[in-house]
């Protein structure tokens, strides 16, 4: 029996993060998260690309040329959909996952989804730092893991 255990290695790999400029109190603690996780898993500073968009919606579009550009082996989607009181918040969580599901489903390189979609903004913070931990710095994990997977299945 063949057992993959994932592997966190950023040696030699070129990370791209595509984050929300929406609700930037949240997705700027997103984003020092993965970046201080990629730090801590060697990936070098000249290999991180950074990528600001409108909001969450724009996350899939930007990912999805990121992904086809080749210039980066694995990309990070950060940004924080926080509930109000219309059905928009339904609309953009469903629409972003699903454009950033396909984006990692079929294109060249993961994708990992930082996305939080939460009821307030006290849960959002939570996640980006506070008592929840930071899903920027276990998206960092999680996009390493993939490529290595990805290597060692098509090797």
């Amino acid at each position: 029996m063949n057992t993959y255990t994932g592997t966190i290695n950023g040696e030699h790999q070129r990370i791209g993060i595509v984050v929300a400029q929406f609700n930037d109190l949240v997705t700027k603690r997103l984003l020092e998260g993965a970046l201080s996780a990629l730090k801590q898993f060697g990936v070098p500073n000249n290999a991180i690309t950074v990528t600001w968009v409108p909001g969450a919606l724009e996350l899939p579009r930007a990912a999805k040329l990121m992904a086809g550009s080749g210039k980066v082996d694995g990309i990070i989607a950060l940004g924080a959909v926080v509930r109000g009181e219309t059905s928009h918040y339904d609309y953009v969580c469903a629409n972003t996952a699903s454009g950033l599901a396909e984006v990692s489903l079929n294109g060249p390189v993961p994708v990992m989804f930082g996305v939080l979609t939460t009821d307030n903004m006290n849960q959002a913070m939570n996640r980006a730092g506070g008592k929840a931990g930071n899903k920027g710095s276990k998206c960092a994990s999680g996009v390493l893991e993939m490529i290595h997977l990805a290597d060692w299945i098509t090797a």
